[in-house]
C-alpha cells in the first residue's frame, strides 16, 4: 500500500494536550531515495519524449504508452486490492481527467517537441506550480496572495528569457514560440485535470485507483484521435522508439508515480512539490550533452527565474503563534 497521509505525533507532548500544528516530517534515508527517484525519472521523460517524435504520429504513440502505463496501473490496483469499481458519475469525471491529464495534456507536448529541445519543454512544463493555482483561483474567485503574484512574476519572466531570442527578433510565427504555445496549451491542460483530481480526492477517491482508471480513458481518447485523423497504428522498428516507450510507461509515469505518491505521503506535498524546481534543471543538462542545447547569460538567468518563481510559490511561510495570555 502507497500511504497518502501520515499523521505525527509529539512523544514530548503531555497526554491529552492538543497536537502542535506545525511538525516537519522526519527525511530520511528512504525519502531521499524516493526523491532522487522522482526527479530522475521526470528529469529523463522528457528526452525519451523527443524520441518518439518523427515516425509515429504522436497521438498513436500516446495510444501505446498509455495503454501499457494502465494495463501496469490496473494490475497493481488488483494486487493491492484497490478499489476500482465507481459509479457512472464518477466514470464521467475520471474521463474528463484522463482526456485533460492523460491525453490532451501530453499530446501538445509531444507536438511541441517538433520545435523546441526536450528541456525547454521541462521548463514550461514547471510553470504548472504557477497555473495550478492560478486556475484554482479563477475557478473558485479568491484573491491571488502577493506571494503567488511574485512567484508568477518570476517564472513567467524567466520564460521570456529562455524564448528571447524569438521574441526580440519578433518571429511570432517562428517554430520556438509555436512550441512555447503548444506547451502552455499542455501545461493548462495539465491544470485542469489537476483541478479533477483534487476534487476526486475531496470527496475520498483513491488517487491511485482513479489516475489508473484515467489512463484507460485517455488513452481510449488518444484512440479516437488517431481513428479521425487517419492515423497509422505502427510502432517504429528500433530500440530508441521502443526503449523511450517503455521507459515513459513504466518509469516516468508508474515508477514516477509510485515514488512519488509514497514520499507526498511521508513528507507532506509542500517538500514534494520541490521535485519541480530540480527536474527542468537536470532535463536542460541531459539536453545539452544530448541534444547540443546551447547555454547563453540569459538562459542561466531565465531557469534561475523559474527556480525563484517556483520555490517563492511553493515555499509555506510559517504560521504565526499568538503569544500565550498569562492565567489569571
Amino acid at each position: 500500500m502507497i500511504p497518502v497521509s501520515v499523521t505525527q505525533t509529539d512523544p514530548k507532548r503531555a497526554p491529552g494536550a492538543a497536537p502542535a500544528e506545525d511538525v516537519n516530517p522526519p527525511f530520511g534515508t528512504l525519502d531521499l531515495g524516493l526523491y532522487a527517484m522522482t526527479v530522475f525519472a521526470w528529469s529523463t521523460s522528457w528526452l525519451a519524449l523527443k524520441w518518439q517524435v518523427g515516425v509515429v504520429d504522436p497521438q498513436v504513440s500516446l495510444v501505446w504508452r498509455f495503454s501499457l502505463a494502465a494495463l501496469l496501473m490496473l494490475t497493481i490496483c488488483a494486487l493491492s486490492r484497490r478499489r476500482l469499481r465507481f459509479p457512472f458519475r464518477l466514470h464521467l469525471r475520471f474521463a474528463a481527467m484522463g482526456v485533460l491529464l492523460f491525453s490532451t495534456n501530453f499530446l501538445m507536448f509531444y507536438y511541441a517537441a517538433f520545435h523546441l529541445v526536450s528541456g525547454l519543454l521541462s521548463v514550461v512544463f514547471s510553470t504548472a506550480s504557477v497555473t495550478n493555482i492560478l486556475m484554482n483561483t479563477l475557478v473558485r474567485r479568491q484573491p491571488l496572495k502577493p506571494r503567488v503574484m511574485l512567484g508568477a512574476s518570476f517564472g513567467i519572466t524567466g520564460i521570456g528569457c529562455l524564448f528571447w531570442p524569438e521574441i526580440g527578433g519578433q518571429e511570432l510565427g517562428g517554430p520556438a514560440l509555436v512550441g512555447l504555445g503548444l506547451g502552455i496549451a499542455g501545461t493548462l491542460c495539465f491544470s485542469a485535470g489537476n483541478m479533477i483530481s483534487a476534487a476526486n480526492q475531496k470527496e475520498g477517491i483513491p488517487v491511485f485507483s482513479a489516475n489508473a482508471i484515467g489512463m484507460v480513458y485517455g488513452a481510449l481518447n488518444c484512440l479516437l484521435i488517431s481513428l479521425i485523423a487517419g492515423s497509422e497504428f505502427i510502432i517504429e522498428p528500433n530500440l530508441r522508439y521502443i526503449g523511450s516507450l517503455f521507459w515513459l510507461a513504466c518509469i516516468s509515469t508508474v515508477l514516477a508515480f509510485c515514488a512519488y505518491l509514497t514520499l507526498l505521503g511521508r513528507i507532506g506535498a509542500d517538500k514534494a512539490g520541490y521535485a519541480t524546481v530540480l527536474f527542468p534543471v537536470f532535463a536542460l543538462i541531459i539536453s545539452t550533452v544530448v541534444e547540443g542545447y546551447l547555454w547563453t547569460p540569459i538562459a542561466f538567468f531565465g531557469v534561475a527565474l523559474v527556480a525563484v518563481g517556483n520555490i517563492i510559490i511553493l515555499s509555506r511561510p510559517k504560521p504565526r503563534v499568538k503569544p500565550r495570555q498569562p492565567m489569571i
